[in-house]
């Protein structure tokens, strides 16, 4: 387990996949995802097997309590690009409806920049995030992530086009 102030980051089991299915498919999250449709249990148990467990080009990880072991988020590396040494970076609090905060998920991001920077040897973590998501906004800026790029009218959601903020941060390990 990686550890950091207040919450782990261990891999994503089995018994994990209901919660992490509840939280993906909750409208007010699903919002922010690329995945806009509610996902099946097949749909969350054929990601597990294709992408968490098979994935040589994805890191994802059950983001835990310290203190309790409790399962509350998910978060990980996904789109590693080797030879250039790149990740998209994603995080998401499913506890008590957060979805980011200035606590959990700052602590678990600290982890896992650590993870791709160092562990990883990655030169550069990105996010694409829509330019509805007032909190992964802050959340990005808070961790001196630049806004790098931002492309007009990429989703359409609740009736309307959204454009799409990209983020970046290199290597500072």
């Amino acid at each position: 387990m990686l550890k950091g102030i207040c919450v782990g980051l261990r891999a994503i089991e089995k018994m994990d996949l209901n919660k992490l299915l509840e939280w993906r498919n909750q409208p007010e999250f699903r919002l922010f995802f690329r995945e806009y449709r509610e996902l099946s249990a097949e749909n969350q148990l054929q990601w597990y097997e294709k992408l968490v467990l098979n994935d040589v080009n994805t890191r994802m990880f059950a983001i835990v309590e310290l203190k309790t072991g409790e399962l509350i988020g998910a978060c990980g590396l996904c789109y590693i690009d080797w030879v250039n040494r790149n990740a998209d970076f994603s995080i998401y609090i499913g506890k008590d409806n957060l979805y980011i905060d200035d606590v959990l998920a700052v602590d678990a991001a600290r982890i896992m920049e650590k993870y791709g920077f160092e562990e990883l040897n990655l030169h550069r973590l990105w996010a694409e995030i829509y330019s509805i998501d007032e909190k992964k906004k802050i959340f990005f800026n808070n961790l001196n992530f630049e806004q790098e790029g931002h492309f007009k009218e990429t989703h359409w959601t609740q009736g309307q086009w959204v454009d799409s903020l990209f983020y970046g941060k290199l290597n500072i390990y």
